[in-house]
């Protein structure tokens, strides 16, 4: 039986590193980011074992997983799951492009 897999798109992992670096250079240290990356790993997790967990978007096919302020956008096919984007909600959701 084959294992579920997450894969990271290129843009998620820039929009993840964007974010960990902004709290580092804030905090003038890396112990927040370091923490939020263990929050997302964690939820990460949770959707290998219930990979329904998200909820449902605009973008047919697309659910959202919400962790903290953020929303993991990811898509499922088969047993691989792809994070599309990571999402701050507290900006203007107008400028979001999920894909």
């Amino acid at each position: 039986m084959a294992k579920h897999k997450i894969i990271w798109s290129h843009k998620a992992e820039i929009k993840l590193y964007e974010i960990l670096e902004f709290y580092a250079d804030r905090n003038k240290n890396k112990s927040y980011s370091a923490k939020l990356y263990q929050r997302l790993n964690k939820e990460l997790k949770l959707l290998l074992k219930q990979p329904d967990l998200g909820l449902n978007s605009e973008t047919e096919s697309v659910r959202g997983l919400i962790v903290d302020n953020y929303v993991l956008f990811y898509e499922i096919e088969n047993k691989l799951t792809t994070i599309h984007t990571i999402w701050d909600c507290r900006q203007n959701r107008k400028d979001l492009r999920i894909k």
